[in-house]
């Protein structure tokens, strides 16, 4: 599958650690999926965008950083709302191109309030009966 360029390319402003930075496969944006999973239960939370500030700043805050796309600028999950994000592991999957962050949640993780983003939209599909079990 074919999602697009992507840049191997780190910011040269960056804070983040060179050895970190040259793992990540950016999009054209320079940024890469965040995968957020409540630490108890394992569900996941919600997807986020982070480029290489917003991944320093989770690393060495605590806190899970996020870019925004629409806004152009930085947030921090549960600043305005009070539903924080409290990061327990930070893992780069197999390709760079996509982190997974543990944390453990306090309050709901959706903006809309839902518990997580993946609450209130479930799509039908055939579920299918094969695989080890």
């Amino acid at each position: 599958m074919n999602n697009g360029p992507v840049t191997d390319q780190p910011d040269p402003e960056s804070r983040l650690d060179p050895e970190i930075a040259a793992l990540l496969r950016r999009d054209p944006a320079g940024l890469v999926a965040a995968v957020v999973q409540e630490e108890r239960t394992r569900d996941v939370l919600m997807v986020g965008w982070m480029d290489d500030e917003a991944l320093h700043r989770t690393l060495t805050t605590g806190r899970s950083t996020f870019w925004s796309r629409s806004r152009k600028e930085y947030w921090v999950k549960g600043e305005t709302s009070g539903h924080r994000q409290w990061v327990r592991e930070v893992r780069l999957d197999c390709d760079g191109d996509t982190l997974l962050v543990t944390v453990r949640q306090d309050g709901a993780a959706c903006h809309t309030g839902d518990r997580t983003c993946f609450d209130a939209r479930r799509l039908p599909a055939v579920v299918a009966a094969g695989g080890r079990r």
